[in-house]
Formats: C-alpha cells, structure tokens, sequence
C-alpha cells in the first residue's frame, strides 16, 4: 500500500511530527512532500490541487484515493489498514486509556500550546509560564500517571510498547524540555525518553540540517543547550574521499562527505550528509556503516 505524505517544516511543525511518527515508528512506507511555511503561498494554497483539498499539514493520501487532512483519523485509519503494526496497544484497558488521552491532546492544551510553540533548534533557560500554562502542565502531570499507574507498563512509554498516544504527545514533550517548564518525576522520564527515541532524534536532525529559520516562533528568553542526548561530534568537510563508495540512505554516487572521529563517509547529497552530522547515531543505516555490519 503506498501514501504519500504531506508535512511542514521539520522544527516547528508539531502536527507534522505526529504524523510522521506514525509512518517512521511503525514501519509503514511512504513518500513525503513538504510544505512550505515560509512562503507567502499558505499551507492551504499549496494543498490546493487535492481534491477535496486539504488545508493543514499532516495530510495524507492513500493508494485508493482518500485524503486524510486530520490527525485523529490519520491515526486511525492507519491503525485500521495495519493491524498487524498495532499502533494501538492490544490490551483493551491499555488502548481505551491510549485512546482518550489522545483525544485530549488533539482537543486540549491550548495555552501551552499557544505559549510555547514547538522549536526543535532552540532551548530556553526560563521561560515564565502563565497560570494557565501551569494548569496545563499539571494535567499533563495527572493524566500521565493515570496512565502509567493504569497500564503499568514494562519500559517508558504511557501504555505499553510506544502506540498513537506517544506519537500525539511528542511534541508535547519537546515543548517542556526545550522551554524548561516545571516537571514531576513522572513527566521527567517521560519526556526525557521521547528526547532519547531516535526517531524524534531523526526528526530533529532534519530540521538542523535544512536550517529552517521562521522568526514568528521565536521567544525572547535566555537559551540553553538542547537537553537531550549529546550527538556524537561530526563534520562536513570537503571532497569526495570516503571509506564507503555509495550512500547508506540511496545507495547513489557519493557527492558530499562528512568527518567523524578520524574517519570519512560519503552521501549522495548535502541533506544526507548534513542531516547525519547533526546526530550520527540517530541513523541506523549509517551506524551499521560505522560499524561494519
């Protein structure tokens, strides 16, 4: 079954995040089509030869011609046409909680998420919540131990094996750690593992390399590193002398090369390379290139 994907920017574009964790965490194929947002062409203009046409990003299009333009039925449907990817937990307890803390993320939360918009290229120190950003993080704070104390589940995620839920809160997370509001111990960890998971780290990684700069999102607050995990340090450098003779990601001509601990790889493009050089070991093609296998 093959969709194409429509998403925004890579840094700011939190709907976008989400839906394309349900495609990358899932292991279902696709092919992407970004959006442009700093353009004066709106997202609906440049949605506007589907039909019926779609107005936000993510959007999707299946094989047989349905447009997906809303998150929830996104998810949903993929859930519906990949049973097999279980990307709702199997557990009926599990996947009702999964389900309605889901439905209140896509409702919900609209004080932080209008105070704190998403900004995968920039931390904040302090950034002076408002009581109703606050309020919010305090639900946020409930109903994620709800979650946990209800599910009990084995490893981080809220319900069991990561599923919709934990694709719909990512960027919820990336929204605490990156403007450092307050957190209890049970929204620490979780928000520390979604910085850790490699496809956010992918995602992110993205976006530094495209260097996407929309000035509207910025805040005036004292920065701070990212909190999440260190990269391994890497750099672009010049030529194409490399120990591999094709990309890891196309399997193309090598075009554009990268330095890492003494060593030189090659990529097919500028965006393959830049976009390992922001977090190598987030790219498991090019780490089992690293490691030989």
């Amino acid at each position: 079954m093959t969709y194409t994907l429509y998403i925004g920017d890579f840094t700011y574009s939190s709907w976008s995040l989400r839906g394309w964790l349900l495609f990358e965490k899932f292991g279902i194929p696709r092919r992407e089509v970004r959006i442009d947002f700093n353009t004066d062409d709106s997202v609906a203009d440049q949605l506007a030869a589907l039909c019926p046409p779609a107005r936000t990003v993510p959007t999707v299009v299946t094989e047989d011609g349905a447009i997906l333009s809303e998150s929830l039925s996104l998810a949903e449907e993929l859930a519906s046409r990949h049973p097999e990817a279980h990307l709702w937990p199997s557990i009926p307890l599990a996947r009702a909680t999964a389900r309605t803390l889901t439905s209140e993320m896509h409702a919900g939360f609209t004080a932080l998420r209008g105070d704190c918009p998403m900004n995968l290229a920039t931390a904040y120190l302090d950034s002076d919540p408002s009581d109703a950003v606050l309020a919010d993080l305090a639900r946020l704070e409930t109903i994620w131990s709800h979650a946990r104390a209800t599910c009990r589940p084995n490893g981080p995620w809220l319900c069991g094996d990561y599923s919709i839920v934990d694709a719909f809160y990512a960027p919820v997370a990336a929204r605490l750690a990156g403007y450092n509001l307050p957190m209890g111990q049970t929204a620490r960890a979780y928000v520390a593992a979604h910085l850790a998971d490699p496809a956010f780290r992918r995602w992110r990684a993205m976006g530094l390399a495209k260097k996407e700069y929309l000035p509207w999102y910025a805040k005036d607050y004292p920065t701070r590193d990212w909190p999440g995990p260190t990269p391994r340090v890497a750099k672009a450098v010049d030529g194409t002398e490399a120990e591999n003779d094709a990309c890891p990601y196309s399997g193309k001509p090598i075009t554009h090369v990268l330095e890492m601990e003494g060593r030189r790889f090659g990529f097919c493009n500028a965006f393959c390379r830049d976009k390992t050089v922001a977090d190598p070991t987030a790219w498991p093609a090019f780490m089992a290139l690293v490691e030989g296998q």
